[in-house]
Formats: structure tokens, sequence, C-alpha cells
């Protein structure tokens, strides 16, 4: 039976995703050049800062989902944390974008604080917000169109940091980027804490564990590495966000130094972001048709070729670069709301399995490989820079740097894409087998409920 949801819950629900890719995508694309560009450390200061703290804050995460799926208000195990956290979120994401007056140490010191709050508040807030999906249907088709929704506002978010944060930067700080990063994550964090708001008054948690369900947390533990769908997903998640992160934050240092024209960053990602959209808009439509894991696969492997194709692009061939960009971000989008739909279903094959549903706990475990990825990225990232002899402080860079710079673009990025395919060829529920689980558990709660 479909349990199809409203425009207005879709949307509402999306909304958070808009409010934490304002946070996160500037973590994607900007946090590295302005740590490094106007904060003041250095790219293996940043590196190993993305590093430590994402893998340490990163273990947080089943942490979370195990305190999620204990939780019990009248409002639901999920959502309230959207309205408790949002206020801490908006205030966290502007103190983090702030460079203080202060000595040098200090500012290690400061950038080590703000960064980790900013991990910790973004766990607690997103890892139910993530697992709301799982909730809100048992549809499989539904849950991929929520994800979509979802998609489309966190890549809305993605097109605004990408095309307008760096002119809002110049705009606010006349001159003074410090400033003007300040105000615009400022501006950008208020709106995120309204949104989370808005997405907890339009969703609604539909699907319930059994109430004689009993489970422990090492039970729940072993459940989830019981879980082949799980340890797959797990997997090409880790490489799917290290992937985003080499590129997204190599980008802006590419325009910069091997271009030598900042002013494309904006044009290149707004044809990209906007192409993206394309994707994940029609991801719904195509996945129903060839199911997910095959559009996975594909949408990676086209993803990987486009990335390592900038590698052959003469850095003065701005046409061909943006338009590579916007095939490679076509490619990429097909993909984009098939991980966070794959959460409910791997959820859902667990409950089949064991007879015991984890929704926050199997959520959790994901997001912690997304997290992991982000780490691994990120410290890839300013490692290959610190390699390559990228200087910081510096307005030009040498030509093994520029060098560098152009690998980790291209092929370092395209390779982890590729990887990420590659897992999803281990996974094992077909489209067939989500709709065949899904119909025989909900037959299970109606009987539960009888």
């Amino acid at each position: 039976m479909r349990q199809t949801l409203t425009f207005g819950e879709k949307f509402g629900y999306s909304l958070g995703d808009l409010a934490a890719n304002f946070i996160f995508q500037a973590m994607l694309a900007l946090q590295l050049d302005f740590y490094t560009h106007t904060f003041g450390l250095t790219a293996a200061q940043a590196g190993t800062l993305f590093l430590v703290v994402g893998l340490g804050v990163a273990c947080l995460n089943p942490v979370m989902g195990m305190i999620a799926d204990r939780t019990n208000t009248r409002w639901g195990k999920f959502r309230p944390w959207l309205l408790w956290t949002a206020l801490p979120f908006g205030i966290i994401g502007v103190l983090t974008f702030t460079t203080p007056n202060i000595s040098p140490a200090a500012k290690v010191i400061y950038a080590w604080t703000t960064y980790i709050l900013l991990r910790v508040i973004y766990t607690v807030n997103n890892v139910p917000y993530a697992s709301i999906t799982a909730v809100m249907t048992s549809d499989p088709d539904e849950r991929t169109s929520i994800s979509s929704y979802r998609q489309i506002a966190a890549n809305s978010a993605g097109f605004i940091i990408a095309s307008l944060a760096i002119p809002m930067v110049r705009f606010f700080g006349h001159g003074d980027d410090a400033r003007g990063y300040q105000l615009t994550m400022g501006l950008l964090s208020a709106l995120s804490a309204i949104f989370f708001v808005i997405a907890f008054f339009c969703t609604k948690e539909r699907i319930q564990p059994d109430p004689q369900q009993k489970s422990s947390l090492t039970q729940d533990l072993s459940d989830l590495f019981q879980n082949r769908p799980w340890i797959v997903l797990f997997l090409a998640t880790l490489f799917y966000f290290a992937a985003i992160v080499v590129r997204g934050n190599v980008m802006l240092p590419y325009f910069r130094f091997v271009a030598n024209n900042v002013d494309l960053f904006a044009w290149f990602n707004g044809f990209g972001l906007a192409s993206l959209l394309l994707g994940v808009a029609l991801s719904t439509t195509v996945a129903m048709r060839v199911g997910k894991r095959p559009l996975f696969i594909a949408s990676m492997v086209l993803s990987g070729i486009f990335t390592m194709t900038l590698f052959f692009i003469p850095p003065q061939a701005t046409a061909v670069i943006i338009t590579t960009e916007v095939l490679r971000q076509f490619a990429f989008g097909l993909s984009g709301p098939i991980i966070w739909a794959m959460m409910g279903d791997v959820a859902d094959y667990g409950e089949w399995k064991t007879g015991r549903r984890a929704s926050g706990t199997v959520t959790s475990a994901v997001v912690f490989a997304l997290w992991a990825g982000l780490a691994l990225g990120g410290a890839i990232a300013g490692w290959l820079f610190s390699f390559y002899g990228f200087v910081s402080e510096a307005q030009v860079q040498t030509a093994h740097a520029q060098s560098g710079i152009l690998l980790t673009a291209s092929i370092y990025a395209g390779l982890a894409f590729f990887a990420s395919g590659i897992c999803m060829f281990f996974y094992p529920v077909s489209r067939d087998v989500s709709r065949k689980i899904a119909d025989e558990l909900e037959a299970r709660r109606v009987k539960h409920s009888a």
C-alpha cells in the first residue's frame, strides 16, 4: 500500500536540508580557503584539524542515533531535536567563520574549539533529521521522492554558497574578508535556525517500532554489523563524501592559482549546480525505472570520468571547463537522493531480518561514514596541498604546487568517485526486493496493531 505524502510535508521537511547545507556546503567549498587565506592557518594545520576533529566527532554519530532511537516525546523520537538544536546551530555557525583579533596561537585554539562545537551541534541536529525520512512513510518510492526534495534543497544551498558566498563576502566586507565572512555566515546561520523550526512543524513520524520490541545497545550494534546492505552503503558513503570534499575544497584554489581568475569560480559553480539540480529532479523518475543501485553506479562512473577530464583541459579554456562541469554535476545529481533513500531501505532490511527496528542507529552509522569521508577528504586535500608545496600566504604558487592543485581536483577526486561506485556493486537490495520487504513489514505492523 502506497503512503503518499503531501507536497507541503515534503517541502517543509526539505527546508531542514536547506538549513543544514548552508553550513555543510560552506565547509565543503569555503572552509579550507577561509582557514588558509583569511583566518591564518597553514594548509597542514587545516588538514590536521579536519581529520582529527572529523574522525573524533564522527564517532558521536552512532551514539546520537541510539539516543534518538530511545527518545520518546509527544512529538516523536526525531523531530524534537530539530527544535532543540535550531538556535545553538545558528550561533555556532557564525562563530566558526569569525576571525578574532588574537595571537596566532590563540587563533589555533579558537579554530579547534569552534570547529569541534560546530561538528557536535551538526551531528546532534542532523542524525535525527536524516532519520525522519525512514519514519515518514514505509513506501520505498515515496522515500526516494522525499530524498529528491531534500537534495534539491541541499543543492540549492550549495548553489547559494558556491555562486553567491564570495560575492557576499566582498559586498559585506568592503575589502575586509574576515568581516565579510562573519556577516555572510551570520545571515545564513540565522536563516538556518528559522528553517529548522519550520521543518519541525511540517513533518510527522508515522512508522514506529513494534511496541513489544526489546533491544539493547549491544543488540543494535550486532544487528548493524550483520546487515550486509548497511556495510555496503557505509563504504560507498565513505568514498562518496571523501570525493565531494576533495573536489569541493580544491576548486576555489584552482581558480585562484591555476586559472588565475577567481571570479570564474561563481560562474563555474552556478552553471554546474543548476545542472546538478536538474539531475536531482530527474533522479526519482529514473530510479523508479532502473532501480537505485544501477543508477548510483552509473552516476559514480560518469562523475569520475568527467572529474578526471579536468586534468586534460587547459586552465584558460573556460567554456570547456564549465561545459564539463555541467555534465559532471548532472551525472552526480542523479545519485543525490539515492543514499538518503537507501538509509530507510537498509533500516527496513534490518527489521525484516531481525524483527527489530533501529532507524536512528542505522541512519547515524551511515552518517558516521559521511563525516568520516568528509574528514578523510578534507585531510587529504590539506595534506596534498602541503606535499606539493602550497604556501597559504603566497599570492602566486609554484608550478609544482599548481600541479598538485590540478591533480587533486581531477585525478585524485575522480578515483574516489570510482571507488564509491565499485562498492555499490555488492549492494543486495534490488527494487523488487525492496518492495517485497516494505509489503511484508506493512503486513506485520497491521498485525501488531490489530
